[in-house]
């Protein structure tokens, strides 16, 4: 279980472990490849194998998202702030997969590769335009890579995710108004719960899956559909 901030890795490790798992909190950040090799290396010496399942989940602005430009059109944004959205969504994704597949591929026993993006991804967002490319790369990489790693049994996927509640978004949404004015774009009356997310990630993760590479799965109440 890996996060920049080592406390929040280890609240999810220690439930994970309560819960009958076996897990460990790993701090390392995901824009930088050599603090990625060890963490994939902290993770072959404690479980003895390496990574299986891969699940590219990082996706924010940076360490510091607050102080990044949203809703500023693109011809009027600071370059010097698309390094956060491509450091995290993007290079984070090409450092992870970079540094786990040597591995996978030698162990022989095939493995799972998922990329968690957003709907941005798919069909754009006017006041999120780096962030939109980010994530469409993110989902470009995992086709290529599906492609070049399928003769190894490794699958590749996205899941485009839109509003979900996670804590930080929770915080948004107080306002009856401004949720309402939300859900009005969401077939299904409600945003997204982490279980969501999660549930299509554990089915990717799964034997059941293995036939299915190269792929985008949106989990996304209706927000948008495929073309």
């Amino acid at each position: 279980m890996n996060d920049y901030h080592l406390e929040r890795a280890e609240a999810v490790a220690k439930e994970i472990n309560q819960q009958g798992g076996n897990a460990i909190p790993i701090q390392a950040d995901v824009t930088d490849y050599t603090s990625v090799e060890k963490m994939i290396q902290a993770s072959i010496d404690y479980f003895g194998k390496s990574v299986d399942i891969l699940v590219n989940n990082a996706g924010n602005a940076g360490a510091n998202p607050d102080s990044v430009q949203m809703g500023v059109p693109f011809w009027e944004s600071d370059p010097k702030t698309w390094d956060g959205w491509i450091g995290v969504n993007l290079m984070g994704v090409l450092n992870c997969s970079r540094a786990a597949i040597p591995e996978m591929i030698q162990q022989g026993n095939g493995g799972r590769i998922i990329t968690v993006i957003s709907d941005a991804g798919r069909v754009g967002e006017p006041h999120l335009p780096v962030y939109s490319a980010a994530k469409a790369g993110a989902s470009g990489l995992m086709r290529a890579l599906a492609k070049s790693l399928g003769r190894y049994n490794i699958t590749a996927n996205s899941v485009a995710i839109a509003a979900t509640m996670t804590p930080r978004l929770e915080g948004r949404m107080d306002d009856e108004e401004r949720m309402r004015k939300v859900l009005k774009n969401y077939v299904i009356r409600r945003l997204g719960q982490p279980s969501d997310v999660a549930n299509m990630v554990l089915f990717l993760a799964s034997e059941a899956s293995g036939w299915m590479t190269g792929q985008t799965y949106p989990v996304n109440g209706g927000y948008s559909f495929n073309q």
